[in-house]
């Protein structure tokens, strides 16, 4: 009986070896050669048989970076039956040799019984043909989209609450007709200044427009992004954008000795985080605490984390004298194996102390 029981577990054992989907590739490589960065997506089609005695099904196909495979075959493949995988790459502003790697799983065994199993492998290669520079590369303007441009769109800048700035951006015409420019939306705190052109800029003509950024009206504090619109008559892209990334800090200069003694003081329960290992999903909360030692209330002008994965919130943002606040930070752990780390700036009406850093750290498993 023993025997027989042995001998069946043989018999099964060999079947379900037997009985199993294979993939089987024509070909793992395809070569596109080379090809122009301004001729278009390229594609290269994989074939593939499946040459086990079950059917086989593509669980996963997935792409390394600068390519696509959104087309492949769905859905059960017999066995003797063959399938494809279609590979897509985009060579612009992609000049060079390029290798590119395609993870492919399937549903046989040795995926169903090990997670971390590793994928198949099929690689697209082949180099790309620089194409020669536009006109708008040769003239400078290629951070903005349209035939009409500004050369540098994005400004930078550290200043205090009572300052402004003035930035120079320069715009060009490369189309045919004459191109409108409005200021369209600045808020308050942005304005135009000047502009060596009237309303409208002629065909290929090069200009400037001057603007100003005034802290004073824009009642902030830390690092704000803030976006300006230009209205025009460009046939591609009508509403043409500024980016201004200010840094803006509280002036103390002109308090008084009277005032500096009688001002806010903070003190702060802890400078650091650190939340500790966690799951994939989870989330943990953990607060400070932020004391008000001096004479005047403290104001809480900011808080803002520099990972959206910790959210930053205070039980009060006046703090009276003597009094204490609480702040929560909220840790939400993503899905994925990761060691995360971020910040906070705590910035207050403190002079002494106006902006404190937190750091907040995770191990997500």
């Amino acid at each position: 009986m023993k025997k027989l029981s042995l001998l069946l577990l043989a018999v099964v054992t060999a079947f379900c070896c037997v009985a199993q989907p294979e993939i089987k590739f024509e070909n793992t490589t395809y070569d596109f050669g080379k090809i122009k960065e301004e001729g278009g997506k390229v594609t290269g089609k994989f074939i593939f048989t499946n040459v086990g005695n079950e059917p086989l099904e593509l669980t996963n196909v997935r792409p390394g970076c600068g390519c696509t495979a959104a087309n492949y075959t769905k859905g059960a493949i017999a066995p003797g039956e063959k399938g494809y995988i279609e590979a897509t790459y985009n060579p612009y502003n992609r000049p060079g040799a390029f290798n590119k790697n395609i993870r492919v799983t399937t549903n046989e065994p040795k995926f169903i019984q090990d997670e971390k199993a590793s994928p198949h492998m099929i690689f697209i290669k082949g180099e790309v043909i620089k194409r020669p520079p536009t006109e708008f590369e040769i003239a400078g303007y290629t951070k903005t989209a349209g035939m009409m441009r500004i050369k540098e769109p994005d400004v930078a800048h550290n200043l205090m609450n009572t300052e402004s700035v003035t930035d120079t951006f320069y715009v060009r015409n490369f189309w045919t007709k004459p191109v409108s420019i409005t200021l369209d939306k600045g808020g308050e705190y942005v304005s135009e200044v000047t502009r060596n052109f009237g309303n409208e800029l002629k065909p290929g003509q090069e200009g400037f427009i001057v603007l100003k950024y005034d802290a004073s009206k824009r009642h902030a504090y830390g690092m704000t992004k803030d976006q300006v619109t230009f209205k025009t008559n460009d046939s591609i892209e009508p509403t043409k954008r500024v980016h201004y990334a200010m840094n803006i800090k509280e002036d103390f200069s002109k308090m008084t000795p009277k005032q500096l003694k009688s001002a806010p003081v903070s003190e702060v329960s802890a400078t650091t985080l650190d939340f500790g290992q966690m799951q994939k999903n989870t989330s943990k909360t953990q607060t400070i605490t932020v004391r008000n030692t001096g004479k005047s209330p403290l104001i809480i002008r900011n808080l803002e984390s520099s990972n959206s994965a910790f959210k930053v919130s205070a039980n009060m943002t006046e703090i009276p004298s003597g009094a204490t606040a609480e702040i929560t930070v909220i840790f939400k752990a993503p899905n994925r194996n990761s060691d995360q780390k971020a910040s906070f700036d705590l910035i207050t009406n403190d002079p002494a102390n106006a902006v404190r850093t937190i750091t907040m750290t995770a191990k997500v498993q």
